[in-house]
């Protein structure tokens, strides 16, 4: 029977030593990105340690070349496969390939459409993104009401890949904050656009916006790499940062380097590093035929100035 959802710590997922025997591919969506890096690293890091031998590849966000990937995958015979998919409404085809040669499949960090639907011996890996956004944007209101009594502020807000389940859910946090009472200023979203997670299409957004001459308190970001990309625009455009306030989420190193610098006021922390030894576990415990819960959350925590010390070692 096919487990039913819960969240599970990480703790509890990785609580079996993996067997040195196992193969295991991995697809990353694109390896040009400092988040996916520390996810990658991760991986590669439990494999080290647990003497499991993991092939790698770089899908350079190419939904075919993914596919591809998966296929040779299971053409070599690897014992399991971990998906971090290009595009999360593309998922159901890897999930068929690898059902039909029975070869198990865990996602981790970016949720497929398919989620609700995964065969026994598929999972997912990840934090739970209802939260990621929501934490970031009560933290961005509470800075505005408590640390500048604010009763009103407008803000911008930039969006991930919008094939991207992350990018979708985070958005929908920010408006559901808004919708429900929960942001204790009167919060107006001036405008909102992707940048693809870009720290350089976000530079561009930023530039555009500012072009504006629109009057705003803040930028709420889908991610840090959007957030610093957002904080350079506004640094070259003159200025203070010390008047807007800005968040992220990931907590990756260019980010809480940001937020010692006075300039990013928010970030998530998302375990990357955990994310990345919890999905190989998986992989590697349905691989020996064990049962694995088919959705383990890794908590995002809130991450600011006041207890960044916690973190600094951590992305």
């Amino acid at each position: 029977m096919k487990k039913t959802m819960f969240a599970a710590g990480l703790a509890a997922l990785m609580g079996t030593t993996a067997m040195a025997a196992e193969n295991v591919g991995v697809s990353m969506a694109k390896f040009d990105d400092n988040f996916l890096t520390v996810l990658r690293n991760g991986i590669q890091k439990y494999a080290d340690d647990n003497s499991i031998d993991v092939q790698i590849e770089d899908a350079q966000n190419d939904v075919a070349k993914q596919l591809d990937q998966i296929n040779n995958f299971i053409a070599s015979g690897v014992s399991a496969i971990i998906v971090n998919p290009v595009d999360t409404s593309a998922t159901q085809a890897m999930s068929d390939a690898a059902a039909a040669a029975n070869v198990p499949l865990v996602y981790v960090n970016r949720q497929p459409t398919n989620i609700d639907t995964l065969p026994d011996n598929q999972a997912f890996v990840a934090s739970n993104e209802v939260d990621s956004g929501t934490l970031e944007t009560i933290e961005v209101c509470r800075i505005f009401a408590e640390d500048q009594g604010k009763t009103e502020a407008n803000v911008y807000v930039m969006m991930g890949e919008l094939s991207n389940q992350a990018a979708v859910q985070r958005t929908a946090d920010i408006h559901d904050v808004i919708d429900s009472g929960k942001c204790a200023v009167k919060l107006n979203i001036i405008d909102e656009q992707t940048a693809n997670w870009s720290r350089e299409e976000a530079t561009n957004l930023m530039t555009n916006w500012l072009s504006t001459g629109a009057a705003f308190d803040g930028v709420i970001a889908n991610n840090d790499e959007m957030a610093i990309g957002a904080i350079q625009a506004m640094k070259a455009g003159g200025l203070d940062m010390a008047t807007v306030v800005v968040g992220g989420i990931d907590a990756t190193q260019d980010a809480l380097a940001a937020m010692q610098a006075g300039e990013l006021d928010v970030t998530v922390f998302q375990n990357a590093a955990g994310q990345g030894a919890g999905a190989l576990d998986a992989a590697l415990k349905l691989a020996k035929g064990e049962a694995v819960e088919q959705k383990v959350w890794v908590p995002f925590e809130l991450v600011t100035p006041k207890n960044i010390g916690d973190y600094l070692a951590k992305n």
